[in-house]
């Protein structure tokens, strides 16, 4: 097995021979997978595939292109500084620069959290939500981060036009960028602005993954998330409910007459969070995500034309 030696600042066998050379000399494909698969050793879950990415993404290659010749040498300095930050515990996705999510590629950055698999719970209830209604047209996403919930549905309801709200100038422009990679840039407008005092007007979808992690339980998160992932974006103040407790009691001002919003919920929080909506006259029903938790509250008004006025 192969360890780092910082004192060599390459690679050591265990029994501390230097059978690896300087990080900057050049190894065959298999070779470098094996070595930076050995340094992610209980840091990746899956340590192979992670070292496989970062050396596709170091010299270029697509990853069909880089295990298509396994004895191809391959210089390696960018590959072993990769290495260096994902022992850093750097999350992957912000060492290559993208994500994937509801099958499409979103590029990221420490202004915004990374997109992950449990968000999509979110798209999916907001495609059930309008499974038997007409598809929403107008679409409103706070705190938008990358965009990917709003520009996954954009490419799921094709006439619909989407706003994402971002308090960061930085989230607001990366979310921009994807939605002109993905061909979503005339279909969608990014707006730096905070969800306590949203722009003018109503919407078919809200959606949201708003912060919900409780304060005092950020320093105890996963070194990938709490240390480099946006602490605005992760902080939902001293209970974790500070974004839930902005946002429910305004949305019927926002909603159209038979429109839905769609929150992403943390675990354990659905039954608070359902009482803040029903303590405002919404109805709630909740999503799963693939692990079994409710991690999407889908929120509609029960009386349409009431609330809408009394909320206007």
């Amino acid at each position: 097995m192969i360890q780092r030696n910082d004192a060599f600042d390459g690679f050591a066998a265990r029994d501390g021979s230097r059978d690896a050379v300087l990080p900057n000399a050049e190894f065959t494909v298999a070779r470098a997978i094996r070595d930076g698969a050995a340094r992610l050793e209980g840091i990746a879950d899956n340590p192979r595939r992670e070292a496989r990415l970062l050396l596709a993404h170091a010299a270029g290659l697509s990853q069909n292109e880089l295990l298509r010749d396994p004895a191809r040498r391959i210089g390696t300095a960018v590959f072993h500084a990769h290495i260096a930050r994902r022992v850093a515990r750097e999350p992957l996705a912000l060492i290559v620069g993208r994500r994937e999510f509801w099958s499409l590629e979103f590029q990221v950055s420490p202004a915004t959290l990374i997109p992950r698999p449990d968000s999509e719970a979110v798209v999916e209830a907001a495609l059930a939500a309008f499974s038997l209604r007409s598809p929403p047209r107008r679409i409103l996403d706070l705190g938008t981060g990358t965009g990917c919930l709003l520009l996954a549905l954009l490419t799921e309801f094709p006439d619909a036009f989407g706003i994402g709200l971002d308090l960061q100038l930085a989230a607001a422009a990366l979310a921009r960028d994807n939605a002109q990679r993905l061909g979503l840039a005339d279909r969608s407008a990014f707006v730096v602005a905070d969800w306590t005092n949203p722009i003018v007007g109503r919407f078919d979808l809200i959606v949201s993954n708003p912060p919900y992690i409780r304060r005092d339980d950020i320093a105890r998160l996963m070194p990938e998330v709490g240390q480099y992932e946006p602490r605005s974006a992760l902080c939902g103040g001293a209970d974790g409910y500070e974004a839930y407790r902005a946002i429910v009691p305004r949305l019927e001002r926002h909603l159209e007459l038979h429109g839905a919003a769609v929150l992403e919920l943390g675990e354990g929080q659905a039954i608070y969070v359902s009482q803040v909506a029903r303590d405002v006259g919404l109805e709630v029903s909740l999503r799963c995500d693939l692990a079994q938790i409710a991690r999407a509250m889908v929120l509609t008004c029960p009386n349409h034309e009431k609330t809408v006025w009394q909320g206007a």
